[in-house]
C-alpha cells in the first residue's frame, strides 16, 4: 500500500477501494483518516468524517 490518499466508494455499512492508499480526508475538517480507523461516512454524499461530531456537523447542514 502506498502513502498516498485512497479513493473510496462509500456504501451502506461498507466501502470499496477505487484507488489504494493509506488514508482519506475528512470532508469537514480536512484531517487525514487512516483507513484502519475509518468508521463514519455518508453513502449519499460520498464523503468521510473523522468522527461522530464531524458526521453530525456535515449532515446537519448549514448553520
Amino acid at each position: 500500500m502506498t502513502d498516498q490518499e485512497a479513493r473510496l466508494t462509500y456504501g451502506d455499512g461498507d466501502y470499496s477501494v477505487v484507488r489504494p492508499g493509506r488514508f482519506v480526508r475528512c470532508a469537514v475538517s480536512g484531517r487525514p483518516i487512516p483507513l484502519e480507523i475509518l468508521r463514519y461516512w455518508s453513502a449519499e454524499r460520498q464523503e468521510a468524517y473523522f468522527g461522530p461530531e464531524q458526521a453530525v456537523e456535515a449532515l446537519a447542514g448549514p448553520k
